[in-house]
């Protein structure tokens, strides 16, 4: 089976710092992964570096059959790379609807579609991003990346800093999504929730893919090794 992502050696910097030291990560139709590790470890340069919102210096990436080296990152986005980044980033002076459809491409996620899976952003269509809860803009950063219609869904710490409530709320739609066969990259550090979600997990550790297997082969010794304060 060709994967629908895959990274192989990839290396990054910032300037002449080293931070990505050798990513080795795959992802096949309609799989759910979790990237996973400590706090500056690597995991969000990884997704810029997929997503093209940082050179890669070695290393192979490839979506959907195309290499992405030199590949600019809104003609990745165009491929099916659909981004919700970390801090939710929403256009704060525009309405719930303008965001939505700011990005929107013709495929089966539309605004019906979005609202159903969170109806608090029908409710709110016509309110402006700045004015909605932390919990609400980070439904609208989901939405908005749906309404790409993307072959591949990456959440970047999509529950982070939420109230306990919300944050099952959002799980609860990422579950759904895993459910319609849609493919996912998530990075979050609840193991508890991405149980139920991750098919498998990749963990880096300082810029290296350090582990990767099932959820089930995730040992207590190696959550506390990879993932331990």
């Amino acid at each position: 089976m060709t994967a629908l992502l895959e990274l192989s050696g990839v290396t990054a910097f910032y300037g002449a710092s080293q931070a990505l030291f050798g990513i080795d990560l795959s992802l096949n139709e309609g799989e759910a992964v979790a990237l996973m590790g400590r706090n500056g470890m690597g995991k969000t340069t990884t997704i810029k570096t997929i997503c093209r919102m940082m050179e890669h210096r070695d290393g192979l990436i490839r979506f959907a059959g195309q290499d992405l080296a030199r590949m600019p990152s809104h003609k990745a986005a165009r491929l099916g790379l659909g981004l919700v980044p970390e801090g939710r980033r929403c256009f704060a002076r525009l309405s719930v609807m303008e965001n939505l459809i700011a990005a929107a491409r013709p495929g089966e996620w539309d605004f019906d579609r979005v609202a159903g899976l969170f109806p608090r952003l029908a409710e709110r269509r016509d309110q402006k991003a700045m004015t909605l809860s932390g919990g609400e803009q980070q439904m609208l950063a989901i939405g908005r990346a749906l309404m790409t219609n993307p072959r591949l869904l990456i959440l970047d710490e999509a529950t982070e800093g939420l109230a306990p409530v919300v944050r099952q709320e959002i799980w609860a739609a990422i579950n759904q999504l895993k459910q319609s066969g849609l493919t996912i990259l998530v990075v979050d550090k609840s193991l508890k929730e991405l149980s139920g979600v991750a098919d498998r997990y990749v963990v880096v550790e300082k810029g290296v893919t350090a582990w990767t297997g099932a959820v089930n082969e995730l040992t207590d010794e190696l959550a506390d090794r990879y993932l331990g304060v």
